[in-house]
């Protein structure tokens, strides 16, 4: 099998393997929304000159297949880039399910109701990282109409399938892209290119479906019109493309999780705490602290008169002794919230502050 990729949105270029068992491994990489600023945010298996892919075998989806959709759109890097996903609708008053790579990193996300054109801010309820699931809240929405899952986990091997969603980011009718169940219960790792960490995605469904980049998060339909999945990841680098879609009820409890407002090891709620540092390339492979590329005009940060070249060594209380280690530090205060940072200038000297965390980029 050729490479799969996780439709996502970070600009992240990852290297994965897929499969049912210990045993059975395959080149995998996940897949992007589509991106539409000057420099790519996605990954393969994008063309990172021409930007979209060629979507054969496909049609526009029909009014049925669009009802409960949304298509999200997401500003990140700053304001620098947007990006495309998909999204489908829980209740009738926008709270709206899709994969957390789409809206990771996102500073302003609006979603447009695919049947009526209808176009809404979102802010994000809750999100799942480890299993890539995402709750939205739409401002001011009434009278959506929802998706019909079916959460019995009758899929079967060679059962007829549809994947629906934002082909190529393009906004316009959505495409439906036809096949079957080819497996269940697969697995799939990806590692960032950067080497940055591992994630591993498991009891994805699997079909021999042409799902591609801005499908993410759009709906699996069985036979009878229902959802049976989440589209998430596809293969790239073959003719013959494999998709993967996270099980509905598999994602709909998440989803509860989240709703109920309660954290755990994975869910986070509501914003993210964010500090406004820019990390050094070379911060990723030190051990003594955390060291300053530049900070964001209007962060917390540069309130506090973190420069280029400081290097952090303590937030909120813990030690800090790399990059991964501030990050974990400052996913764990909300915005809003108020922190303790030192750090040792490039001058050698050392300082202290209490910052209010504003809120920032999707985690």
């Amino acid at each position: 099998m050729a490479g799969a990729a996780i439709l996502g949105v970070s600009g992240l270029t990852y290297a994965a393997q897929a499969g049912n068992d210990p045993a059975t491994t395959a080149s995998a990489q996940t897949l992007p929304t589509k991106n539409r600023s000057d420099r790519d945010l996605t990954v393969l298996p994008f063309d990172r000159q021409a930007g979209s892919i060629d979507q054969a075998g496909t049609t526009d989806a029909t009014a049925a297949q669009e009802a409960g959709l949304v298509y999200i759109n997401t500003t990140v890097d700053y304001g620098a880039g947007q990006a495309a996903g998909t999204g489908m609708v829980l209740t009738s008053d926008g709270e709206i399910l899709t994969n957390h790579h789409v809206v990771e990193g996102a500073t302003a996300i609006t979603v447009q109701v695919v049947s009526t054109g209808k176009t809404y801010q979102a802010a994000v309820v809750g999100y799942d990282s480890t299993h890539d699931v995402a709750v939205l809240q739409l401002k001011d929405a009434s009278g959506l109409t929802t998706i019909k899952p079916d959460t019995s986990n009758a899929v079967a091997v060679g059962d007829k399938v549809t994947g629906v969603g934002n082909a190529n980011g393009d906004g316009g009718a959505a495409s439906a892209a036809a096949g079957t169940v080819a497996a269940l219960n697969r697995s799939i790792t990806v590692q960032s290119d950067a080497g940055s960490g591992a994630e591993r995605l498991s009891g994805l469904i699997q079909v021999s479906a042409d799902i591609i980049a801005g499908d993410s998060g759009g709906a699996l339909y069985d036979s009878d019109g229902e959802v049976i999945g989440m589209n998430t990841a596809a293969s790239s680098g073959s003719a013959d493309v494999t998709g993967y879609a996270i099980p509905i009820s598999q994602a709909l409890t998440i989803a509860d999780q989240i709703e109920s407002g309660t954290e755990t090891g994975t869910v986070h709620i509501g914003t993210t705490g964010f500090l406004g540092v820019q990390m050094a390339q070379s911060a990723y492979g030190q051990s003594d602290g955390a060291l300053v590329a530049g900070t964001v005009e209007g962060s917390a940060a540069r309130a506090a008169g973190i420069t280029r070249g400081s290097t952090i060594t303590q937030f909120n209380g813990s030690s800090i002794s790399t990059a991964a280690e501030l990050s974990d530090a400052v996913s764990r205060v909300d915005a809003g919230k108020t922190a303790t940072v030192s750090w040792t200038d490039s001058a050698g000297t050392s300082h202290t502050a209490t910052v209010t965390l504003k809120a920032g980029p999707i985690g």
